[in-house]
């Protein structure tokens, strides 16, 4: 029984987390700063992020194994479907769970949220969350996953930049702020550089697959670049959001990640042997947690 559950949380890529966090924190720190602010949104929002990020993960393993890139080639930790811990009729069953969950934590929120708002609004938002279970599902899973076609970038800089950041200051402020946009997107690059870095890690294999990730297509010397321009740009548009909206000094706290993201760009460019970027992973992740944290903890202080 502990063995069985040990195999599902390393399916279920804990790691990942805190870029989930990362977006609903965000977004809630931005809204306390335009003077709203409600505890039992947020974490409303957080538990349906958190089903929609570990139902992506579920999904990926049981996608990747499906079509074969989950195999001895490949430089990430493996997988539970392709190390036959977990049977792929049971992770197909986790991942109608988890959809169930989204579902069960979406649906309430927002109609919680949006309590006096037009039904269009909701309308809107029930079918945002559709969309992102669907995405969640169809990045490697099913015939023609849009995640082996290098459209994986777009849609995570959509999902956990634009409607993350965006969608979780509107549910809860109930207006539309067109300066959020610099610090959604911002995350959203993060996002993807998380991304653009697990694909460097899996270049490799990832080519002899058929999985065409924008690493694949562009080459390795290009994604170095894209990495440095990706977390480059998130800083930028902090700081533009930052000059924009300015009070305090404290608002440049979240400049205490740049050392760390310097480190980490560093690392992916003087690197040549892929499979020993997975370290740098977590970190990423972690970073953008921090910076989430010191960008809104700067505005509210």
């Amino acid at each position: 029984m502990q063995r069985n559950l040990t195999y599902w949380m390393a399916a279920m890529r804990l790691r990942t987390l805190p870029l989930a966090l990362s977006t609903v924190l965000l977004g809630a720190f931005l809204a306390y700063y335009d003077g709203h602010f409600s505890p039992s949104i947020t974490i409303l929002l957080l538990l349906t992020v958190l089903f929609l990020q570990i139902l992506s993960n579920l999904a990926n393993d049981y996608g990747d194994s499906e079509h074969g890139v989950d195999n001895q080639r490949r430089a990430g930790p493996k997988r539970a479907v392709q190390r036959g811990v977990i049977r792929a009729s049971q992770m197909k069953n986790a991942i109608i769970v988890f959809s169930i969950l989204s579902l069960s934590a979406g649906i309430p929120l927002v109609f919680f949220a949006l309590q006096g708002i037009g039904s269009a609004v909701k309308i809107l938002f029930l079918v945002l969350g559709l969309m992102a279970i669907v995405s969640a599902i169809k990045y490697t899973v099913g015939k023609n996953p849009y995640g082996y076609r290098g459209f994986g970038d777009l849609f995570v800089f959509i999902f956990f930049g634009i409607i993350g950041v965006m969608g979780a200051y509107y549910l809860i402020a109930k207006h539309v702020n067109p300066d959020v946009l610099l610090p959604a997107s911002a995350l959203g690059m993060l996002s993807v550089a998380v991304l653009n870095l697990n694909n460097l890690r899996d270049v490799e294999n990832d080519e002899q697959s058929g999985k065409h990730t924008l690493v694949v297509k562009w080459g390795v010397p290009a994604a170095k670049w894209y990495h440095f321009f990706l977390i480059a740009g998130s800083v930028i548009l902090g700081l533009t959001y930052t000059v924009l909206n300015y009070h305090s000094p404290l608002q440049l706290a979240f400049l205490i990640t740049v050392p760390f993201f310097w480190m980490n760009v560093y690392g992916v460019f003087k690197n040549s042997v892929p499979a020993l970027l997975d370290p740098f992973l977590k970190k990423l992740a972690l970073t953008t947690l921090l910076f989430s944290l010191t960008f809104g903890l700067g505005l509210i202080l």
